[in-house]
This record gives C-alpha cells, structure tokens and sequence, in this order.
C-alpha cells in the first residue's frame, strides 16, 4: 500500500496542530558518531581522549551507561534508530550497504524524520545516511527536507583495503544530487558541523529536528589540519609521502579525531544558545555500535560483537530545566527508544499498523523510572546471539562447544554462557551451569521473541536496478 495514503504527513499535521498549538515543542537534535567505544569520551572513563565538551554535556545533563544500539554495525544500527525497530524486524539486520546496492530502508516504513515532519517540524540531515543509496532510499525520500553528506561510509571508495571490492569514487550529495566525487575527507567533520549550526540559525524560529550523523571516527580517519597539527610529529612526516589511503598510520590519529567530534558538539550546543534555543532543545549523543579502532572498557568486544563492547554505547542527554542535570542513569535504554519518545514530544501519532520496538522513555530520564525494557535482544546479522533481561545476559552458543572466545571485532561466544553484567561488565565467568533457572528463564525470551518476530516482520526495500552515484559534468 502506498504509504502517503497509509500516513499522510499533512493530514496528520493539521490534525496535530491544535492540539500541539498551546505549548511549545522542543527542537530535537541527535548527534551519532560512527565507531566510537564506549570509554572513547572523558565522562565514561577516557583518559586518553580529549572531550571537554561533551563532559561539560553530561554535567549539565545525563549520562546514560545502558545505553543500546540495536545492531553492531552501521546499516543495521542505523534503519533502528530511524524506525524503532529491531532491524530483523524489518529485514535490514544482514549487514551494511555498500555502492550501487539493490536494498534499502523500505519507503513503506515510516521514519522518525516523517513523525516529526507530520508534526510540523522543519528536518535537516547532515552527515552519514547508509541505508541505501538508490534514489527510493535517499533521506530526501525518508522524511529530511534537507540533507547534506554522504549515501554510505567514506571507506566505499576506490581505496577500500579488501582488494575483491572495486568501488567508484565516493560521493557527496546535495539532497539528491552529487555535487564532488572524492571530497576531501580532512574536512567532511568540519563541513557537517557548519551545515547543522546554518540549520539551527535558520530554523530557531520554528520546531526543528536536526540529525548530525557523523562519518567519523569511522576507518579511515581523516580530520580538519587544526586538529591534525596536533597528532605527534612521526604520524604526520609518515602521512606525506601517504600513498592511497594509509589506514594503519591513520588509525593512529583516532583520539585527535575524537577531539575533533567534541569541537563539533561544541559548536552546535553554542549555536543553540545564540539562536535563543537552548533551553528549548534536548540533545543526545551517541555512537552507531562499538569501536573499530576505540576502547569499550570495562566491556568485552568492539564493532560486530554480540559482547557489551559491540552494542552499548557511551551516551549523553541534555535538556536543560526538564531532564535533571550531573545524573548518572543506568537504566536499559535503546536508540529504537528515540522514535517514540520523541514523537511523543513532538504531538506526532505513532502509526497503529506495525509493531514497534521502542519504548517512551521520557519519564526514565526526568522522573527516575524504571526502563521499560524487561528484555534486550542482540542479534548478529539474522542470527540471535544473546539476551539481557536486568542484570542477566545469556549468550547462545554450543552447549558443549570449547570457551576460547576472541573479545574483538566480530566476536561472539562459542558457547552457551550466562554472565551477571552487574558483578561481571567483561563477561567473563560464565555462570551457565550454575544457574540453569535464569538460562531457562532467558532462553523462553528469545524463543517466544522469535516466535514473535515471524508473525510481525517487515521486508527491506529492493530495487531491480541499481547504479552507481556519479558526478553530473
């Protein structure tokens, strides 16, 4: 069924518009960052970054330590926290896209950036898509009046370091059009940041939802030569005689990357505040899935993994007078809870016809509620890997398989392995044998979920024809 007929966004807006008139909406701004770990800010225990302003965020609101994205990598992660869904829930959980794919976000689902335009919202989008670069996927077709950036990664150009893959140049849109193919990746961070605070500036007037989904600090990690000239003198003489894309030297300017990040945040909360705004305005931070290159300590696992490392991420929330400040929230919370949350503030109707994973998680964050989660899944591509239900998490392997488990990329335990996640963050004694009850209790979550799942699951989007983005000369 076409979806304007199924959810007409000005329909819904003149319906929303009376009831919403009396207050004022808050401005919504998300900021997500592409690989970076969990202990990769000063506030969640980084000593070796720099990120003063996103501390002085926490300080001045809350840090949020259970904190989920719904999928290890980028696509899937991603198609959750603009849908509210699970991404096996519709069909996007496989893995990333890449050029010219076929798939994409379906543009039967109904995205955060909708809700909030039915809501009488202006949208902007500056920064990393990556769910789908054919023109049906495009955030221009998703709900954004504008967007700013790249389709995918920045790595899905000619200098990719798999030799099978033969990528065209990457490119850089404007709304639906590329305007440069191989932009300087230096400074794709600084040019972002100068898109969402012009954004701000022309929108503080009126309700606006700004999504500022970084490239960075994803693999290869580039930033602006201010931040740069900061790295150590050896990285920077070995980068100019740089030939391609030297990964490995460049992976070792991860932490001036981060503090770039943090200049970036700056800039935006500054801008908020001149426009008058701020106080109108909740942010968040987060990062799309665990780190590539970055620290997830105390926690086992990075980008990929179904261990903490892979799926929680560090994450900070600010709304000043409304969410209390220098509090520290350990409550279970996903990114699929920022649809319906923010929905909710904005007067949009969640639509009745699909099965959302998300929950309201406004009164946890100003009133001291209990999550609304009982259970968490993780999932590694279609495959369930574990469940969280409060402090317990079950990870389904081998009963009698051998526990030798890499804690890295990719990683998965081998075994069926149960870990109390209060007393054991790096999940490492397995309490499987010893508390067959609760491995019993969480094994019926999952079963029951994917019962579930089949009975409520929504295909991704799919194109006959794919071709590559290119520059029009």
């Amino acid at each position: 069924m076409n979806k304007f007929i199924k959810f007409n966004p000005l329909v819904w807006g003149l319906l929303l518009a009376t009831v919403c008139s009396a207050a004022t909406k808050p401005n919504v701004v998300i900021i997500l960052t592409d690989d970076q770990g969990y202990a990769d800010l000063g506030c969640f225990g980084g000593d070796h970054v720099q990120t003063p302003r996103i501390d002085r965020m926490a300080e001045e609101g809350a840090k949020l330590t259970s904190f989920y994205v719904a999928g290890s990598v980028c696509t899937p992660s991603r198609a959750a926290l603009m849908t509210g869904s699970y991404p096996r829930r519709i069909g996007l959980a496989g893995g990333v896209f890449l050029a010219a794919d076929h798939h994409g976000l379906h543009p039967d689902e109904i995205t955060l950036a909708e809700l909030m335009k039915s809501a009488g919202y202006a949208t902007g989008m500056f920064g990393k898509w990556h769910l789908g670069d054919q023109p049906e996927f495009l955030p221009t077709r998703q709900g954004f009046d504008e967007f700013f950036g790249l389709p995918y990664s920045h790595d899905i150009h000619p200098y990719h370091t798999n030799p099978k893959h033969h990528f065209p140049p990457l490119p850089l849109m404007e709304m639906e059009t590329v305007i440069e193919a191989e932009p300087d990746a230096d400074y794709l961070t600084q040019r972002i940041t100068e898109r969402a605070v012009d954004f701000i500036g022309r929108h503080k007037d009126e309700a606006f939802f700004l999504y500022v989904p970084h490239p960075a600090p994803h693999r290869p990690i580039h930033m602006s030569p201010a931040f740069m000239q900061q790295a150590p003198e050896a990285i920077l003489a070995k980068l100019k005689n740089e030939t391609g894309v030297d990964y490995k030297t460049r992976d070792k300017l991860y932490n001036y990357a981060i503090r770039e990040i943090d200049w970036s945040v700056g800039q935006i909360l500054d801008a908020l505040k001149a426009n008058g705004v701020d106080e109108n305005t909740v942010v968040i931070f987060t990062s799309d899935n665990g780190p590539s290159v970055g620290h997830a300590e105390p926690y086992s696992g990075k980008k990929g993994s179904s261990f903490e490392g892979g799926q929680r991420v560090p994450t900070v929330i600010r709304w000043p007078g409304t969410i209390p400040a220098a509090q520290t929230n350990d409550e279970l919370m996903t990114a699929m809870d920022l649809l319906p949350t923010f929905a909710k503030l904005a007067g949009a109707e969640l639509p009745d016809d699909r099965v959302i994973d998300g929950k309201d998680i406004l009164p946890v964050l100003t009133e001291n509620a209990r999550s609304p989660h009982d259970v968490f899944f993780y999932y590694k591509g279609d495959d369930l890997k574990a469940v969280r239900s409060g402090r317990w998490k079950l990870h389904f392997g081998k009963v009698n398989g051998k526990d030798k488990a890499r804690r890295g990329k990719g990683s998965s335990s081998p075994i069926m392995a149960l870990y109390r996640l209060d007393e054991d963050p790096a999940e490492r004694h397995n309490l499987f044998n010893a508390q067959p009850e609760i491995a019993e209790q969480l094994q019926a979550h999952a079963e029951a979920f994917e019962l579930e799942l089949k009975q409520n699951s929504r295909p991704a989007g799919w194109v006959d024809e794919a071709h590559p983005l290119t520059l029009l000369k």
